[in-house]
């Protein structure tokens, strides 16, 4: 068995800026560990797992080299970086590097996507695998949404009985299926026999087209659109409906609801994450993850829902809620953070409140899933969560609401709903 992450590259990640600027978003930090760390716990889990092989086109940098270094001791896993030299869909790239994904005579692969937060039922898709269906089919992971935000994701129609993917539609105009895709697969080697199809379907249509950069253009596949499309009814696909929390992490605001659910797992999973109420240490209300090194005064509320980062200094009778504080952040005395990531090394000043809207899911519909919202909407910003990029220095009793500040800014006053540049 071996898993491939898909972690895409710099220019996707645009709806995560300012944090994108300092970090590739793979390696944001969620729940205290950086995003595709969580992806990787839970493929080091399954048993038989060889190999686990990350693909993008970042260029390789010191953040993902170390970090790759850190988690293949943690988890006693080979894991290696595949760089793209281009974007090649998420197709593409695995077709590309089939090669390093079948040496060593792999049987099966997972294809992660690296932008959801999910509880990774993936032993449980091995398992449903061997009852339905032979050794050489496929399986995606599906989940249950709303009717209406079924359309903005890839849609599956499957057999109530066998759960074999009849119908498959990416993001339809109309109303297909309750059923999507979440971005998880499983693969046996015999995948690259139809993406092959596409790819030599693509070079015959450039072909005649002979434009200029074909050669780069065919390789570009879309699993989605390209090759799902096409197996659906084939008898070959299978979808694993799961039950589990699963959500994407698009922008900003979705990363602390992502943060927020994955805290919610740790109880089970890691409680040793959670801090917890002691004599003299802060009040903690709900799941809180604190770093070690972060220093926190005993008058401080947290909570529920706060990941505090490394190096992080909160002071007396600071209040934070829904939000996420990044490493060498510092908070002075009184000031309140709600729904609001805070920046590496930024300082927010005493007596000062930096708030946002939170944009979470109907809590209502056990179904809803979280908007991809968009930043304008009307010629206005919409309202979200509050994000500090890097060293914003905000001074003391000021408000900050749903704004956006950009990295390296001193505010000099307050600011509503705007994007400070």
């Amino acid at each position: 068995l071996k898993a491939v992450i898909l972690i895409g590259g710099p220019q996707k990640g645009t709806r995560f800026r300012p944090l994108s600027f300092e970090v590739p978003k793979p390696l944001f930090p969620v729940a205290g560990v950086p995003m595709v760390q969580h992806h990787i716990e839970a493929c080091a889990k399954v048993p038989g797992m060889k190999e686990i092989l990350l693909m993008g086109f970042y260029q390789p940098n010191e953040a993902l080299s170390r970090f790759l270094v850190s988690a293949q001791q943690e988890f006693k896993v080979p894991i290696r970086y595949l760089q793209e030299y281009a974007a090649l869909g998420t197709g593409g790239g695995i077709y590309h590097f089939r090669d390093q994904i079948l040496s060593g005579g792999a049987e099966a692969f997972f294809v992660l996507n690296a932008d959801v937060c999910s509880e990774f039922p993936l032993q449980e898709m091995l398992e449903f695998r061997q009852q339905h269906g032979d050794m050489h089919s496929f399986v995606i992971l599906g989940t249950t949404a709303n009717r209406t935000q079924a359309l903005n994701y890839g849609c599956i129609v499957a057999n109530a009985g066998t759960q074999e993917v009849q119908h498959y539609v990416e993001k339809p105009s109309t109303f297909v299926s309750e059923i999507i895709n979440c971005g998880i697969y499983l693969f046996t080697p015999a995948i690259f026999q139809h993406i092959g199809e596409v790819f030599q379907r693509n070079q015959q249509e450039l072909a005649l087209e002979e434009s200029s950069n074909g050669w780069q253009r065919a390789e570009v596949i879309r699993l989605e659109q390209d090759v799902f499309t096409a197996l659906a009814g084939s008898g070959k696909l299978y979808v694993y409906k799961t039950d589990g929390f699963w959500s994407q992490i698009k922008s900003a605001g979705s990363a602390i609801y992502a943060s927020r659910l994955y805290l919610n797992q740790y109880s089970k999973s890691h409680p040793e994450r959670l801090a917890q109420n002691k004599p003299g240490g802060p009040v903690i209300r709900g799941n809180v993850y604190i770093h070690p090194t972060a220093s926190i005064d005993s008058t401080a509320v947290l909570g529920p829902n706060v990941s505090i980062g490394e190096g992080v200094t909160v002071g007396a009778g600071v209040r934070v809620r829904e939000s996420i504080v990044l490493h060498g952040a510092s908070l002075h005395d009184h000031t309140c953070v709600l729904n609001t990531i805070v920046g590496w090394d930024s300082t927010i000043g005493r007596w000062a409140r930096v708030e946002g809207t939170p944009s979470d899911p109907n809590p209502n519909d056990p179904y809803a899933k979280i908007d991809s919202e968009t930043l304008f909407q009307d010629g206005r910003l919409t309202p979200s969560i509050t994000i500090l990029g890097c060293s914003v220095t905000i001074p003391a009793e000021v408000v900050i609401l749903n704004s956006i500040v950009l990295p390296h800014k001193e505010l000099s006053r307050s600011y509503k709903n705007q994007i400070i540049l």
